[in-house]
């Protein structure tokens, strides 16, 4: 009983949850990290393919205003007209040019000149590159070459129309900066899903975990079937495993009582060897006899008590005892005994009490402290009910214990005194209590001066 107790309980393995979250975090933030870079992809190339239709139509434009004039040199008789051709580096720019050098540009070029790829389109072909434009800036350029009728022979003429990038990039930086907040926010709210799926996904093993706290406190005998199929199998392997163990104490139970009961015909034949004995007139060895009988006879009333405490322990749910009638019938059985006779008893026990024992073992923890109270009492015992609940005080007007002797009392066959007797009553009262997992506390704060012993139950620490 005290192994498991005694345990370290701070010992731990990873959290499931926090597991579980954090592969769920990293997934998360993993998938929206890559969905974040396609995203940002996919906004540029959409705004690229607008701006190159855009270009596409200027183009156009540009390529049905172009002739060749009365000198031979090549005109634009209908220029496009978007202003911001003829606007300084406004950002659009056109330049039209052929193999003999001659040259065309808009106003907005001013005295810059495209540089155009070294591999001249094909007539009719539409090519779209990147290059440098005025002052550096990024330029998406759209060229092709047209042929122009010059007498007999075509005239291929080069066209090209190119737009400043910065604002599609400008663009492109502030999208992307507005999405990695937006996918924050998204990254936040799911990992909180998370956490609350996971919560709602573990809460089975919360209430095996409950359950199996309320069979190790004797309030259930088994696990719940009412449980997830995923849980299922370890619910019905550990209820299997309590049937078991169940089926290994009875054992073990039967065997210590039957030892127990066994010994008992022995124990009552020295005694009537004894009081032979005595009769004749060995009064000596009829004494030695009676204390050996006595002190194996408390040895056997220790061991059926634990037994059958650690069988009735198990299944507390169903266990109750009114403490008030027990003490009664125990006080009225002590007062014809020869130490009751001396004392006054006191049941201040409420009518209403009930502690969750089995009434034999309760009856064997709560005579032997009245018997050791009557004992050594100069006139008076109480029972009554603590200031905790559930808890029980028995007190007595006598010597009491000092704090240095009250571990050797409760060691198995401690005394204070050597007057007779194996000296067992409170380690049996001991045993029981942990049986049920409860604790016996001594002290002397009692207000008749002499031993107080309290019942406390196992949520009172």
């Amino acid at each position: 009983m005290n192994g498991p107790r005694n345990a370290p309980k701070n010992v731990h393995g990873p959290s499931l949850r926090v597991r579980l979250v954090a592969g769920g975090a990293a997934a998360i933030a993993l998938a929206l990290a890559v969905a974040g870079f396609a995203i940002a992809l996919l906004f540029d190339r959409h705004v690229t393919r607008v701006q190159a239709e855009e270009i596409e139509t200027h183009l156009r434009q540009l390529a049905g205003g172009i002739d060749i004039g009365a000198d031979g040199r090549l005109t634009i008789s209908r220029p496009p007209a978007d202003p911001r051709f003829g606007d300084p580096l406004s950002g659009l720019y056109w330049q039209v040019g052929d193999a003999e050098g001659d040259v065309l540009r808009s106003r907005s070029l001013w005295d810059f000149s495209l540089a155009l790829t070294p591999d001249t389109p094909r007539s009719g072909e539409l090519h779209q590159h990147f290059t440098a434009g005025p002052e550096g800036r990024p330029l998406l350029v759209a060229e092709r070459t047209i042929e122009l009728s010059d007498g007999a022979a075509g005239r291929p003429v080069r066209i090209a129309v190119a737009a400043d990038r910065t604002r599609i990039e400008r663009a492109r930086e502030s999208f992307a900066a507005e999405l990695m907040i937006a996918l924050g926010l998204l990254a936040a709210v799911l990992a909180l899903a998370a956490w609350v799926q996971i919560g709602l996904g573990l809460s089975p093993l919360a209430q095996l975990r409950r359950a199996v706290a309320s069979i190790r406190a004797g309030d259930a005998a088994r696990l719940p079937e009412a449980v997830p199929a995923e849980v299922r199998p370890l619910a019905d392997e550990v209820n299997d495993l309590l049937a078991e163990r169940e089926r290994q104490l009875a054992r073990a139970r039967d065997r210590a009582a039957d030892l127990a009961h066994g010994l008992k015909t022995p124990l009552a034949a020295l005694a009537a060897d004894a009081r032979r004995l005595r009769a004749k007139g060995e009064a000596e060895v009829a004494v030695g006899i009676d204390a050996v009988v006595e002190t194996m006879r408390r040895h056997v009333d220790r061991e059926l008590a634990r037994a059958r405490a650690g069988g009735a322990a198990r299944d507390r749910a169903a266990a109750r005892t009114e403490v008030a009638a027990l003490v009664a019938g125990l006080i009225a059985t002590l007062a014809r005994t020869g130490d009751g006779e001396r004392v006054r008893f006191e049941n201040q026990v409420p009518e209403t009490l009930a502690l969750p024992f089995e009434r034999a073992d309760l009856a064997e923890v709560l005579g032997n402290l009245l018997e050791n109270a009557a004992r050594y009492a100069h006139g008076w015992v109480r029972v009554t009910a603590g200031a905790a609940p559930s808890t029980i005080v028995v007190e007595d007007d006598g010597p009491g214990i000092a704090l240095d002797a009250r571990g050797e009392t409760m060691r198995r066959g401690g005394r204070l005194d050597q007057s007779g007797g194996a000296g067992l009553g409170l380690a049996i009262v001991r045993d029981v209590l942990e049986a049920y997992g409860w604790r016996l506390e001594l002290g002397t704060s009692s207000d008749l001066g002499g031993l107080r012993a309290e019942l406390r139950p196992p949520e009172d620490r």
